[in-house]
């Protein structure tokens, strides 16, 4: 960047607030997922001083507008404007907090392996945060949802009606997420999961976010539900995710 000046090495972007690294005695790396520029790593400088002016701006599951600038290794960030309060009614709440945690994580980890679908994701998660801020469904099928849909985003959607390896149509009585969907009961292999037609009907409708069919579930099919939305996820990342823990 030798003979590059400030300005022209100076951005504006919409980001998400994704995790935190403290530096030092006073500064923050902070990872964000910006609309237009992907994901960013940058430095807050002084941002764990009281006397920081973005300092609550800067933490996990905020939304703001943000001002950085090219460095060499992490960008810096200059200014931040709060867009989205979402963080203080989510870490309240341990539901929604560990909710946010792996939405944050898993979003983190899919723009990694597709820097091309970064807008679509910002506007899933900002969403997400949101609804889960605002109490408007609950944290687990806000959460389940959201990893549903990003994972279509990024290439991995799943088509609910019909068996993934014969295509005999549904619903079907397994899953398995190497074979990208249901099974039927010829199909079914070594290692899937069963599934009722209560939850693979529910599975459908948070892929699709028709909340109004979301609401009749019962207990065991949302668990049994987030089991296969954990089991899709990991299977593609080809990792687990720390915040499952």
């Amino acid at each position: 960047m030798a003979g590059s000046t400030f300005a022209s090495r100076s951005y504006r972007d919409a980001a998400v607030v994704l995790r935190t690294q403290q530096l030092g005695e006073a500064d923050r790396i902070i990872t964000l997922l910006t609309r237009g520029n992907g994901l960013v790593r940058a430095v807050a400088k002084g941002v764990r001083r009281t006397s920081s002016k973005f300092g609550a701006t800067l933490e996990p599951f905020m939304v703001a507008d943000v001002q950085l600038v090219h460095g060499r290794s992490l960008d810096i960030i200059t200014q931040a404007v709060s867009r989205g309060t979402y963080g203080s009614q989510i870490v309240a709440d341990y539901d929604k907090y560990r909710a946010a945690a792996i939405m944050a994580e898993a979003t983190e980890r899919l723009t990694d392996a597709d820097a091309d679908g970064t807008a679509g994701q910002f506007a899933l998660l900002h969403g997400a945060l949101s609804a889960l801020a605002r109490s408007v469904h609950p944290p687990d099928l806000v959460l389940h949802s959201h990893l549903l849909r990003a994972m279509s985003l990024a290439g991995w959607g799943i088509s609910w009606e019909a068996c993934a390896s014969c295509g005999r149509p549904g619903p079907q009585e397994s899953f398995h997420p190497a074979w990208g969907g249901p099974l039927c009961g010829d199909c079914r292999a070594p290692g899937a999961l069963s599934t009722s037609r209560a939850v693979v009907g529910l599975l459908a409708a948070l892929q699709a976010g028709d909340w109004e069919r979301t609401r009749a579930a019962d207990p065991t099919s949302r668990h049994d539900a987030g089991d296969v939305v954990v089991a899709h996820l990991q299977h593609h990342l080809e990792r687990r995710l720390a915040s499952l823990g």
